[in-house]
């Protein structure tokens, strides 16, 4: 089938619709790609359009190779489908592979229906495929309602929590490590600069992104606005927490008028602003009170007992997958937002008082 997507210059999604007959190509287009699918004496895989032709109860699902939170909800994705009575296939995104090209091969395999984790496609080019789409962990930019159906944490909930619980201990100068262009980024940014409005504080957004090195490169610049000296660019893991670390007290330093407290996108950024401010010699929780986002393995780590928000994984991943059986049995696409909750660990505590 790739041979002749290649061939006639379409998309695999569009032979595979051409292939079994369905609806959705032009008779122009219906010939050309028989034609060439002639000249090239391709034929179809008889299992599998057997299997195409009635149920699979197969799930493909689409997922960030380079996520760890990815992983986390592909486990829980098979516990929900297996309880639904459905299979899960996996395809992989990533640096040289795009999100079209897993889904496909997830067409290929007969998937009745496919989950996209944080999906980058537009409506435009989700519509394009020939079986139900539902986006996890985020909506799909510009959608008719009913088009497609999306399972996503309530973004602005989950930093109200956040800021709830620092403001509680009672920080007010709190600064903000956003996810750049990230799925969810935009949501959680507004919500923060929502919860600064009022405040008597201004906000302080840093940009960054979901990656560690997008949270370590944030915190130095959160560093040098604290007037904070950054610690030596040779400065390895291994040196970091030891005596090649600044050796400076918890807050003395500080600018006046400094943030006392930072909420960050997701754990990963947040894994990465913690490596910096440690090798700075800045005290988490002394100094500066961290939280998170995901509520993802890495941050459970005992060594690392990140305070983060929790997205309810194995709820999202029921959605999901009975977001996309209802798809398969014919119904309209539905938005599901899931509450997220608090998860307290070792990085967040009262502000230290002045001058200590």
């Amino acid at each position: 089938m790739a041979d002749v997507a290649a061939a006639a210059g379409v998309s695999r999604a569009l032979v595979s619709i051409v292939i079994r007959g369905a609806a959705g190509a032009s008779d122009a287009t219906r010939r050309h790609v028989l034609q060439v699918a002639a000249d090239l004496g391709y034929r179809p895989d008889t299992r599998a359009r057997l299997l195409r032709s009635s149920r699979t109860r197969l799930i493909g699902v689409v997922f960030n190779v380079t996520e760890p939170y990815h992983a986390e909800l592909v486990e829980l994705l098979y516990e929900a489908a297996d309880a639904e009575g459905y299979a899960v296939t996996l395809s992989a995104t990533g640096p040289r592979r795009g999100e079209r090209e897993a889904v496909e091969s997830l067409l290929d395999l007969g998937a009745e229906a496919v989950i996209i984790i944080a999906p980058s496609g537009t409506a435009g080019q989700l519509a394009g495929f020939p079986v139900p789409v539902v986006s996890l962990l985020g909506t799909v930019g510009g959608a008719e309602p009913g088009t497609f159906s999306s399972v996503s944490s309530d973004e602005g909930a989950g930093i109200r929590l956040a800021m709830g619980h620092l403001r509680g201990l009672g920080h007010r100068r709190i600064a903000h490590i956003d996810g750049g262009s990230a799925v969810g980024s935009a949501a959680r940014r507004g919500a923060y600069e929502a919860c600064m409005d009022g405040s008597g504080e201004a906000a302080v957004v840093l940009p960054g992104g979901p990656l560690e090195s997008d949270g370590s490169r944030a915190a130095a610049a959160l560093l040098t606005s604290m007037g904070w000296p950054l610690p030596p660019h040779d400065a390895g893991p291994a040196a970091r927490g030891t005596a090649a670390s600044p050796a400076r007290p918890a807050t003395g330093g500080r600018a006046s008028g400094a943030p006392t407290a930072v909420v960050i996108f997701n754990d990963r950024s947040a894994l990465g602003a913690l490596d910096t401010f440690r090798a700075a010699g800045l005290r988490v929780p002394g100094g500066l009170s961290v939280v998170g986002y995901d509520n993802s393995r890495m941050a459970r780590l005992e060594h690392i007992n990140l305070t983060t928000i929790g997205q309810d994984g194995a709820e999202l991943a029921a959605a999901a997958v009975r977001s996309a059986a209802a798809r398969i049995g014919g119904g309209p696409g539905q938005d599901v937002v899931v509450a997220p909750s608090l998860v307290r660990g070792g990085t967040t505590a009262a502000p230290a008082p002045p001058g200590t």
